[in-house]
């Protein structure tokens, strides 16, 4: 498996979450957030990609010239538990080497707001993640955005589903911007300095 970064090849941005409006604000659905917002940033919209059952968004981050990186933005369509299949459709299509491959998704043993960043690794329960590394191995990278555990005794498939809390929506803004900065550190300036300024 391919774990070096090519700095010619375009890079694979993939929100995880799950599509349709009842989804939207779920804790689950932080990866599309953060999508979200990067596209903002570059200056598009989402399309649809065809037989890849995800929406994709091209374009380019990091300063103009040689520093910047060709990007793909893509949120699968397809439910949570299945999103390797859209992601890898995308990798063939595009031809992106898997370590140029950036997973955005949300992480239950991490504070909420708190950001790590790390290349491979295991899914920790994550079914997107399972589901990527079941089709393309697992040396993709990962950008975990902490939601922490549910409270009490809830299940942990009703606290993922579930809305971020009013209390949490007072700075989930910021979180997803702090999120968006880091996917563009790690594309731009590599997963070390990444790691330096976000790994909080």
């Amino acid at each position: 498996m391919d774990v070096t970064t090519d700095a010619g090849a375009p890079w694979l941005i993939v929100g995880l979450g799950n599509p349709g409006p009842g989804y939207a604000m779920n804790r689950h659905n932080v990866g599309f957030m953060v999508a979200d917002l990067l596209a903002e940033r570059i200056g598009g919209g989402f399309k649809r990609a065809g037989k890849a059952q995800a929406q994709v968004m091209e374009g380019r981050i990091g300063p103009p010239g040689p520093g910047s990186r060709r990007v793909i933005l893509a949120k699968p369509m397809s439910y949570m538990n299945v999103s390797g299949g859209p992601v890898n459709a995308l990798r063939d299509f595009y031809k992106v080497p898997v370590a140029n491959i950036v997973a955005v998704h949300d992480e239950l043993d991490i504070d909420y707001g708190v950001l790590r960043l790390k290349l491979g690794g295991g899914d920790n329960g994550h079914n997107g993640l399972k589901s990527m590394t079941k089709v393309m191995g697992s040396d993709y990278h990962r950008v975990r955005f902490g939601i922490g555990r549910p409270p009490g005794r809830m299940q942990v498939a009703d606290f993922v589903l579930k809305d971020f809390s009013s209390v949490e929506r007072k700075e989930l803004d910021y979180f997803v911007d702090r999120a968006a900065d880091a996917v563009e550190c790690l594309v731009i300036e590599g997963l070390e300095r990444a790691q330096s300024t976000y790994n909080s």
